[in-house]
């Protein structure tokens, strides 16, 4: 990486490349998230800690553009970032929860069928 002197840029050059720097970080982060996302597949059964409660289990219904939509077997839904997620191993889930788990889209909210 070659170095250059921003002590000679001026303030609006300074604010300039700043602006460049936060678009480059932000575009790196979000292409982490993404192949991060593209690990999982909707259907999956999965596997996550909150802060301050016990791992919630659930299946990825919908992927976000920064997040995916995680539906645990009570119902409640969350968007998690793709790396806090870990996958439920297949036989675990298959013991205690058995084989006949579905995932069921949810309702089409634009009444267009």
């Amino acid at each position: 990486m070659s170095r250059f002197d921003i002590d000679s840029l001026s303030e609006d050059e300074l604010i300039e490349l700043n602006h460049k720097i936060v678009a480059r970080l932000r575009f790196l982060n979000q292409m982490r998230s993404h192949s991060a996302m593209l690990e999982f597949r909707i259907g999956e059964r999965v596997t996550f800690r909150p802060v301050g409660r016990s791992a919630v289990i659930g299946i990825i219904t919908h992927y976000n553009k920064k997040t995916v939509t995680v539906v645990t077997d009570s119902g409640e839904r969350w968007n998690v970032t793709p790396n806090l997620l870990s996958r439920l191993e297949s036989a675990l889930a298959a013991s205690e929860h058995g084989p006949d788990l579905r995932v069921v889209p949810p309702p089409n909210r634009s009444g267009v069928k």
